[in-house]
């Protein structure tokens, strides 16, 4: 997979493409890394408030409407 996203597939160079979504990109790994973030709070809420948890947490971006497991 092509790790710069100003290239393609190819290897060339490809202007339109990376200009046209590095706001997306940005965007969706700001809400990842969000994401990671409210889940770690609530492990850790979890854990001091002594409790385990037995299940896998969900959360629903109410922007987006994308869904976290």
């Amino acid at each position: 997979m092509n790790r710069n996203p100003y290239y393609n597939n190819e290897g060339y160079p490809d202007p339109t493409t990376y200009y046209g979504t590095k706001d997306v990109i940005r965007e969706d790994a700001e809400l990842e890394r969000k994401t990671g973030e409210l889940i770690k709070v609530l492990k850790f809420i979890i854990r001091s408030a002594g409790f385990e948890l037995i299940e896998r947490i969900a959360i629903k971006d109410t922007k987006t409407g994308r869904e976290f497991r």
